[in-house]
């Protein structure tokens, strides 16, 4: 079997994926990287050094290989690139494929109805309903979006980003974030609006005023960043939020392991939020925005984690309180986080359904798993939005 990926470029996210990929097919899987990776992608510790990876090809440096590669092999994995006519044909072809795609339609899905783009979605989506390709959702509410334009009819799948797995010996995160009083939270991402930064400075000027013992770790930076610092200083919170900036994966890794509570304060522009699997691994409590993709496949509120909806400062903050409050309840959400990421939401498994899909595929039948990558998308609707 020959397998190739086509996307943008090659990243941390998507090289576990690939991995698992290249080490059960060998030399019969490529991943062909389209264009070179943003500068602030860069700036922010994401660049690889794609020549040294084996399965990897550059279609600015080997276009003709590419191309044969996108059409001699027996399944294309698509995700998103600029030139949609390198694919064109092969989805037309009976072959099977599948698409890869966050959500086409995040700022709003009234923006379905604009005859222009229902015209350029026929051309990329609709027109291949009948043929064999497939759509896996990178986020919860991907599948709504394509509901609205009736593409990938009984077709749409659960898909994700998979950061690196890591396994942990019995009670190793625990000696890891230590037996002090003092709650340890963390939030990484960069530091601009729709990840709501402000909200962080916000909980730490709260939980004071509450007289909890604990800790922020902010970690990131971008255009809020002087604001973030200034308000942090205009309300006498240095003592209780360490800003550090932008860090290499490696230490933000470092970070959650020590740490037992995660925020992730995404709105709905969100499409995934890969420090979601991240912080999950690494046995924090994660108390996640129910807009951000990855959040209602990954997060069962109560359970492995706590949700609060429509963008709500107020319940965000009721869900940090809980934490802070119920030690037991929250090593619990902690430990069952990283089991969901070992046992279901991890690159290795996401991999092997990959293959699995398309033997199924070979006999003349989909039989998705129960729950986790490339099962069923269900059509969850985006909610209320407020911030």
């Amino acid at each position: 079997m020959k397998l190739t990926f086509i996307s943008n470029y090659i990243n941390h996210h998507q090289i576990p994926f690939c991995n698992c990929l290249y080490q059960e097919l060998g030399e019969d899987f490529f991943f062909i990287q389209t264009e070179p990776m943003e500068e602030e992608r860069v700036r922010m510790g994401w660049a690889v050094d794609a020549h040294a990876i084996p399965y990897v090809h550059l279609l600015y440096e080997e276009e003709e290989i590419c191309r044969r590669l996108i059409d001699d092999c027996d399944l294309l994995l698509a995700g998103w690139m600029e030139k949609e006519e390198l694919i064109s044909a092969r989805l037309g072809s009976g072959k099977p494929a599948i698409r890869i795609s966050e959500r086409i339609y995040r700022e709003g899905q009234w923006k379905a109805v604009s005859p222009k783009g229902l015209i350029h979605k026929y051309k990329e989506h609709v027109r291949y309903r009948n043929k064999p390709v497939y759509l896996l959702c990178a986020g919860a509410y991907v599948a709504s979006d394509f509901t609205l334009i009736h593409a990938y009819p009984g077709k749409k799948f659960r898909f994700g980003y998979f950061p690196e797995k890591k396994i942990y010996g019995s009670g190793e995160l625990e000696r890891m974030k230590g037996q002090g009083k003092e709650v340890q939270l963390v939030w990484a991402g960069r530091l601009m609006p729709l990840k709501h930064p402000e909200f962080v400075v916000r909980l730490g000027e709260d939980l004071k005023k509450k007289g909890y013992s604990f800790h922020i770790h902010l970690i990131g930076s971008g255009e809020m960043e002087e604001t973030v610092k200034q308000d942090i200083q205009s309300r006498g919170l240095e003592d209780k939020i360490t800003m550090y900036g932008f860090l290499d994966p490696a230490r933000v890794r470092e970070r959650m392991e020590k740490s037992h509570i995660h925020l992730f304060t995404s709105n709905h522009l969100e499409g995934w939020g890969a420090v979601v699997n991240e912080a999950m691994n690494s046995g924090c409590a994660v108390v996640a925005n129910r807009e951000a993709g990855a959040v209602p496949y990954l997060i069962e509120h109560g359970k492995n984690g706590m949700i609060y909806s429509g963008g709500s400062y107020e319940e965000f903050l009721g869900a940090v309180c809980f934490l802070m409050e119920h030690g037991k309840e929250r090593r619990k959400m902690g430990e069952n986080a990283c089991q969901t990421i070992v046992s279901l939401w991890n690159a290795q498994n996401a991999a092997e359904q990959c293959l699995r899909f398309y033997d199924n595929w070979l006999q003349g039948k989909v039989e998705p798993p129960p729950e986790g990558p490339f099962s069923t998308a269900p059509v969850v609707w985006p909610g209320r939005r407020r911030g």
